[in-house]
């Protein structure tokens, strides 16, 4: 039963005596203590139902927060011992004894009798064995921001107007409160901002997706004080892959079936955050390991990437449920998420695109060598045969026709010479029939500086890599000779750890820049395109330094 009181005043207002007057000054002076020297707002809190407790005589008292659904939250409990409720403990109003309509209402209150469902207000107060309790709205600025609750366990222990000490209580606290929430906010929204930021400078690098999802679950778990913070990927097969997590049991690559009772099974089927708390109704397998694993509150936001539903972020808590507004507080973070994973999708899609660019380019230059070997230079060469045969059908007495047809024939004998060249520039035969190894001495061979050529790397390479290998030594060679006014260069070549490891030296004036149109861009490209990677070091005054390394497996 709710009493409402009277219209006429605060009943307990005349008779309050010194004494009352002096333990509330007293109260408020320990509460403004507190957070006066930064006190967690849990301990601020706990500290005020202390108080109220300590001035009322009760058995339990608590500060309860309202939140946006409705709910209310424990932010601060202190009760006689086995009477403890955790902070943080999401409750619901349900049931008219609890109260909570007059509350809202900012009204004080009088309840002697607690009816409500399980995991109310009223069902945790009755389950402690409390039998009457007063309560009192707490305002912050014109705003109903929760409320102070004082229950005793023996009728009686509560005289008549004790709701209205409560209620002045909670006026003369509420600026105390409202610091301590200002703590909250303000450190709530100084720590997601500077966990976006080092995601974000992270993202920003162009860091790879293991790094970066790897830190997002760290900061999701440490910023919620989660139990585990995973991140998954959702696969075509109804399962969920595991790809970075905090406090989780099971390893990186794991999968979870996508099925109920699991938050992210109800993502998939929606595409929205997701918050799943009571476990003990459900049934399932992984419904049993919920149980068993002790989970009482999880939160899955979806990561959204280029439109489609790419996986979520995944929060749990042994402890209790999650704060309201948690799903909201990780969107942040699923949008970063996203961005590096559209990033690395991206660069994965160029790297293709260039891989396809490069092999038709390759395939293109094969089909020209081939016919310029086996059309244009065997026709050159049956040209400068008819000539040689033609000239010693000359008669003696024809001087000039002989001179005309030996100047013809040299002359083609240059343009097959030059052709030839251009046909192993295009692409080599020596590199299809021998490999690299015989194909880099025929290059350091036709070179005009002196090539020091160290070769290490034994039998045949992926044919990608090989002609990438080549490229790269070819027009490393023609830059030096064009442009390093070098001596003499160097070309070592080697393998190991599934990769081959390219390097090309000069003792030039160095300067060197890839970015002033050199081929080495070209290069560069061809080199991505195999997944591998080429520096470049040219001091100036101390020669030129190209290393080039392309994996082997998988090329």
């Amino acid at each position: 039963m709710v009493s409402q009181p009277s219209s006429g005043g605060h009943p307990a207002a005349a008779g309050e005596s010194l004494q009352h007057l002096l333990e509330t000054s007293a109260a408020l002076r320990r509460v403004a203590a507190l957070v006066a020297r930064g006190a967690p707002p849990s301990e601020t809190f706990s500290a005020v139902a202390h108080e109220v407790a300590r001035l009322l005589g009760v058995d339990v008292a608590a500060v309860l927060r309202f939140e946006p659904d409705g709910a209310v939250v424990v932010a601060g409990w202190w009760g006689q011992p086995g009477m403890d409720v955790p902070v943080g403990t999401e409750l619901k109003i349900a049931g008219e004894s609890a109260g909570m309509p007059m509350l809202r209402n900012g009204q004080p209150v009088r309840i002697d009798r607690f009816d409500g469902p399980a995991g109310s207000v009223a069902a945790h107060l009755r389950r402690l064995g409390l039998r009457s309790a007063v309560g009192a709205p707490i305002t912050l600025e014109g705003r109903l921001w929760g409320v102070a609750i004082a229950a005793a366990s023996q009728q009686g222990r509560l005289p008549a107007g004790s709701e209205w000490r409560i209620a002045g209580l909670t006026e003369l606290v509420a600026t105390a409160i409202a610091d301590a929430q200002a703590q909250i906010d303000l450190r709530q929204i100084a720590d997601e901002q500077a966990a976006l930021r080092r995601v974000a400078m992270l993202v920003a690098c162009s860091a790879g997706p293991d790094e970066v999802l790897s830190m997002v679950a760290g900061e999701v778990g440490k910023l919620l004080d989660a139990d585990m913070a995973v991140i998954v990927r959702f696969e075509p097969d109804a399962t969920a892959t595991i790809l970075a997590g905090v406090g989780s049991r099971e390893p990186l690559g794991s999968r979870w079936p996508v099925e109920p009772p699991l938050a992210i099974e109800a993502v998939v089927r929606t595409g929205r955050p997701v918050r799943v708390e009571d476990f003990s109704a459900l049934t399932g397998e992984m419904a049993d390991y919920a149980r068993r694993e002790g989970l009482r509150s999880v939160v899955a936001s979806p990561i959204h990437v280029s439109g489609r539903l790419w996986g979520a972020i995944v929060a749990v808590s042994r402890r209790g449920p999650f704060p309201t507004g948690t799903e909201q507080r990780t969107a942040d973070f699923t949008e970063l998420a996203a961005t590096a994973i559209a990033n690395t999708e991206s660069h994965a899609e160029l790297v293709a695109s260039r891989a396809r660019i490069v092999a038709a380019f390759d395939r293109a230059r094969r089909v020209l060598e081939r016919d310029l070997h086996d059309g244009v230079q065997q026709r050159l060469v049956s040209l400068a045969l008819t000539l040689r045969g033609a000239r010693k059908r000359v008669p003696a007495g024809l001087p000039e026709l002989d001179a005309a047809l030996s100047q013809a024939a040299e002359g083609l004998a240059g343009v097959l010479t030059e052709l030839q060249e251009i046909s192993r520039g295009i692409h080599p035969a020596i590199l299809s029939q021998g490999g690299l190894a015989p194909a880099l001495k025929a290059l350091a061979r036709r070179s005009t500086i002196p090539v020091e050529l160290a070769i290490q790397a034994g039998g045949r390479l992926p044919e990608p890599v090989e002609v990438a290998a080549y490229y790269v030594v070819a027009e490393a060679l023609a830059n030096v000779a064009k442009h390093a006014r070098a001596s003499l260069a160097y070309v070592d070549v080697d393998t190991g750890d599934g990769a081959l490891y390219l390097r090309v030296r000069d003792d030039g004036v160095g300067g060197a820049n890839p970015m002033r149109g050199s081929g080495l861009i070209g290069l560069n490209d061809r080199v991505e395109a195999l997944s591998g990677t080429m520096l470049i070091d040219s001091p100036p005054g101390k020669g030129t330094s190209l290393l080039v390394t392309l994996p082997i497996s998988g090329a």
